[in-house]
Order: C-alpha cells, then sequence, then structure tokens
C-alpha cells in the first residue's frame, strides 16, 4: 500500500512518514507525578503531567492543575486542564503564568536554525476553555535569546489551533542535552511584556513585545478554565493529523526526565541493597532509560514510611538520601540507623500508600 501524502502550501507533495512530532506527551497520556494538584502559584514546577512545566512570577492568583479526561474530542483521551481558584484582577507589570514545554538542542537540528536554509514549521494544538479567550504561543530561543510568538483564540468548544512559524537564519541551536527552545503559552502576563507593539511570527530580541496586544488573563476570575492537548510541532507550513504514540512509547520518552520506581504502595519493593555497616545501608537502583542528565532525587517523607528488611530483621526509618548519581544508575542511602549486620544483604521497599521514591533531570 503506498503511503499517504500532504501536499504543502508551496505545492510540495511528500509523505506523510510518522515520528514527525517533536513535542513529547502531546496527548497529555503520561502523569506520573499525579492526576491533580491544588493551590499552584507560588513557586514553578512539573506537577501533573509529564513534559509540561508551570512557571510563575509574583501573582497571588493560585490555580489547579489536572491531567483531564475528556468526552467530547474524538480521538483524545487526556487533556491538561487549568482551573483559577483564586483570582487576580491587579496585575502588576512584572507578573505572569507561563505554561512550558522544554526541547532539548539535539533534537532540534533538523530545524536547521541560524542558516540560510533554515525551516519553517508548525505547531499544532486543540484548545478550549470556559469562556471565549485570546492567549498567545511564543517560541523561545534558550541558546540566543530570540522569541517569535503568534496569538490565538479559545472558545467553549474544542477548536484545532494551527501556527506555522518562519525559519530563523540567526543563531544556531546547540548540539546538545540542555533546553532550546522553550515553547511558552502565556496565559496572565504583565505590561514589562506587553507595553511593545507585538506583532505575529517575527524573531526579535525586545522584551516588551513578546505577548500579543490582545492577551487575556486566566486569572481575571475563578471561572477561568483552559483546556489544551494535541500538542504537536513539525517541520513544514502544514499541520498534519496528530502524530500518536502508545502510552507505553511515550511513557519511555517522559522517564528519560522523571521516573517513579515506586508510587502509593504498601510494600511496593524498590530494589535490593546492602547493610554498609550497623547504621547505614546502600542501595543502588538502575535506571531504565537512561536519563537526560545526572538526576536528583525525588522523595516524600513521612513517618515509617521506608523499611530495609535483611537477615529476619526489619529497620524503619522516615526518608532517602541520594549516595552515588550517574545518568545510568543511582546508590541511595540512609545512615543514622540500628540493629543492621554489616555485610548483609536486604531489600528496600515501601511501608506506605504516600510514600513513594523518584528521579529527576528536567530541562
Amino acid at each position: 500500500m503506498p503511503l499517504s501524502k500532504i501536499q504543502t502550501t508551496n505545492n510540495q507533495v511528500v509523505p506523510n512518514l510518522g515520528r514527525r512530532n517533536m513535542v513529547i506527551n502531546g496527548a497529555m497520556k503520561v502523569a506520573q507525578r499525579g492526576t491533580s494538584s491544588t493551590g499552584l502559584g507560588a513557586s514553578d514546577g512539573y506537577f501533573t503531567v509529564d513534559r509540561f512545566k508551570l512557571n510563575f512570577s509574583s501573582t497571588s492568583a493560585r490555580f489547579t492543575m489536572t491531567q483531564d479526561s475528556p468526552t467530547d474530542l474524538p480521538g483524545f483521551t487526556k487533556a491538561l486542564k487549568l482551573d483559577c481558584t483564586t483570582a487576580d484582577t491587579n496585575i502588576g507589570s512584572g507578573e505572569y503564568l507561563i505554561l512550558h514545554h522544554i526541547l532539548e538542542g539535539q533534537d532540534l537540528q533538523q530545524l536547521k536554525k541560524g542558516t540560510s536554509n533554515a525551516e519553517k514549521f508548525t505547531v499544532s494544538f486543540y484548545v478550549k476553555g470556559n469562556a471565549a479567550a485570546s492567549y498567545t504561543l511564543e517560541i523561545e530561543d534558550v541558546d540566543n535569546n530570540r522569541y517569535n510568538a503568534q496569538e490565538f483564540s479559545v472558545t467553549t468548544s474544542w477548536n484545532r489551533v494551527s501556527l506555522t512559524f518562519d525559519g530563523d537564519t540567526t543563531g544556531i541551536f546547540d548540539n546538545d542535552a540542555n533546553a532550546s527552545i522553550r515553547m511558552n503559552f502565556w496565559l496572565y502576563v504583565g505590561a514589562n511584556f506587553t507595553s511593545g507593539t507585538h506583532t505575529d511570527n517575527v524573531w526579535h530580541t525586545t522584551a516588551n513585545q513578546r505577548v500579543g496586544d490582545n492577551q487575556t488573563s486566566l486569572a481575571d476570575s475563578t471561572d477561568r478554565t483552559f483546556f489544551i492537548t494535541g500538542l504537536q510541532m513539525e517541520v513544514g507550513d502544514v499541520a498534519t493529523d496528530f502524530e500518536h504514540r502508545s502510552v507505553g512509547e511515550e511513557l519511555e520518552l517522559c522517564k528519560r526526565y522523571y521516573q517513579k520506581v515506586t508510587v502509593g504502595e504498601n510494600d511496593g519493593p524498590i530494589a535490593l541493597g546492602t547493610a554498609y555497616n550497623s547504621s547505614q545501608l546502600s542501595v543502588p537502583i538502575p535506571l531504565h532509560p537512561e536519563m537526560r542528565a545526572t538526576p536528583t532525587v525525588d522523595v516524600v517523607t513521612g513517618s515509617n514510611y521506608y523499611r530495609f528488611t535483611s537477615n529476619a530483621s526489619n529497620t524503619n526509618f522516615d526518608t532517602l538520601a541520594l549516595d552515588i548519581a550517574t545518568r545510568r544508575t543511582v546508590i541511595v542511602a540512609k545512615g543514622s540507623l540500628s540493629g543492621m549486620t554489616g555485610g548483609n544483604a536486604g531489600y528496600l521497599y515501601t511501608k506506605s500508600t504516600s510514600a513513594y521514591l523518584a528521579f529527576a533531570a528536567e530541562l
């Protein structure tokens, strides 16, 4: 059977091949940290859906972030939802809320940025809200401090937005595992970023022109909601059908940045380990897949959340620490214990449904 084809606006016909989408978890299927997080606004972070980060500045507004399960968008079963729970109608000049998706430079070399052959690329996504609104999607070149943004509209029904960005002949992307593009959905923003004259689809370096002139504030009412799914970024000037990947494949891609070893289990096994001496244990944990960078540990603390069983004896404790780490293997440790026998093997596991152990190498 021949490959299906797409036709670009300059009448070039090309095969509609897979692996077009540079976005990871664009269908919002993976949420390793959990499906809902409330009271957001005081600090930045990844809270629910993997690879999507919230960035705040000086806002008194608060939000709930949820992995939603829409029933009114055929082909998609998950979406990211933001819900304003505390409004802030007095927007300071430096305030903002940005939803980020961040991409590594080594995954963007096909854009040929910074050369005379720089490629156009198209970002498409499905959005809806509680009311009509206008927001801004910005492509931020982190390596060269350059920006290109376009406004888009939201209604109360799902709508597919398609935005084509011109190739940029200035400033190449670093060919490494660090951030080169921040895809910024500006949802709430002050005058420091809007007071200049904004023009869609122009690469520039001027801070007060970064956001569209018609920007709506997601924080202007506790009725405000924002839903997004089906995020795709691809080379060319046409938005092709969304490239669906399996949950398993998306999970493996997400685990390069964040992976949980165990979560929400009483008697949840973690790994085999050794009593280094009578008061300290060491537990090596292989990481799969290899992480983007040397990870940090993400662990929750609570009374007797963890247990090490060795030689028919249990040793309980509240938390764990990272001892040695590479991108492929880590060793977690716990000291100041008692009752263990140095050199004895055993196994580490959780003893609370609230306990978990994870490792992060986020951009």
